[in-house]
């Protein structure tokens, strides 16, 4: 009961995340599930399938809310499915104690990417109705972000958010919500590589239960809070907690000094905290300039 408990917790935490940012579910809770000691593909193929309810919950919250264009999600489901499917297949073939510090390896690098992101490289963009997204781009992004998600348990968002909030005058609310949406997809196609790789009885239905429950009530909580929350403070707190879990399996893999354990996990916190605190100083200043101006 106490497991299935933390469980509901990380789904509703990671959807929590994923709905304000567009980003970090799967690898919020692949991470905390890799933190279990839950095989790899295992752990994937049970956020995947939990994903395709909660997905689901979250991209009806975005379109209740107006936060989607519609015309990108059509674009992205395609390749990104293909990608997933394939990256499922993949990751279900590599023995589970080989692939573990190497997805934890990758989550981590996602994790640094998602902290530099939004702690150096964050811009507020002018609103704008629709991304514009092309043909030509949405193939590329789509299959190598669902590829990622599958193998990873996470890289959907972290992928494909950056990438459209790069383009200017783009809506960060709109690319929060279509990156959600469109996720139901690349979760479904995902879910069908892993349960054919792996098989049914693989899968503990219990633990899906659980983060499918926590990503339901959160979804629409998630889907209101992304209009109220600051994207750029979320980032920093995202980024920083990933890299803190993942840094976690990759110290006790390849770090065989448990002396040193303590040190490396201080220094992560240390960088941590003083991320966030710069990160609310600059939010702070910006508000101060904006009611002076």
């Amino acid at each position: 009961m106490k497991n299935l408990l933390i469980f509901i917790f990380i789904g509703l935490f990671a959807q929590l995340i994923d709905g304000a940012l567009g980003m970090a579910y799967g690898v919020t809770s692949t991470s905390l599930l890799l933190a279990f000691g839950i095989v790899p593909a295992v752990a994937s193929a049970s956020v995947h399938l939990a994903e395709v309810v909660t997905t689901a919950a979250s991209g009806i919250s975005h379109i209740k809310f107006g936060n989607v264009d519609k015309q990108t999600v059509y674009k992205l489901i395609i390749p990104g499915s293909i990608g997933a499917f394939l990256g499922a297949t993949f990751l279900s073939n590599i023995p589970g104690d080989l692939a573990k510090p190497y997805i934890a390896l990758f989550l981590l690098l996602l994790g640094v990417f998602i902290f530099i992101r939004f702690l150096f490289k964050y811009k507020e963009s002018n609103h704008q109705s629709s991304i514009n997204l092309s043909k030509k781009q949405s193939i590329p992004l789509g299959f190598i972000a669902g590829f990622a998600d599958a193998t990873g348990g996470g890289g959907w968002g972290p992928v494909t958010t950056p990438v459209l909030l790069s383009k200017k005058g783009v809506s960060p609310r709109k690319v929060v919500g279509t990156v959600d949406t469109s996720e139901f997809a690349i979760a479904l196609s995902a879910s069908i590589g892993f349960l054919i790789s792996l098989g049914w009885n693989e899968v503990n239905w219990l633990w899906v239960g659980a983060l499918m429950v926590g990503g339901v009530i959160a979804a629409p909580i998630a889907a209101w809070l992304v209009q109220k929350l600051n994207p750029q403070l979320m980032g920093v707190l995202v980024g920083g907690f990933i890299i803190l879990i993942n840094i976690r399996t990759i110290a006790q893999t390849w770090i065989s000094n448990e002396e040193i354990h303590p040190i490396v996990y201080s220094a992560v916190v240390l960088i941590w905290l003083t991320a966030i605190i710069f990160t609310l100083i600059r939010i702070y200043h910006k508000k101060m300039l904006h009611f002076n101006s």
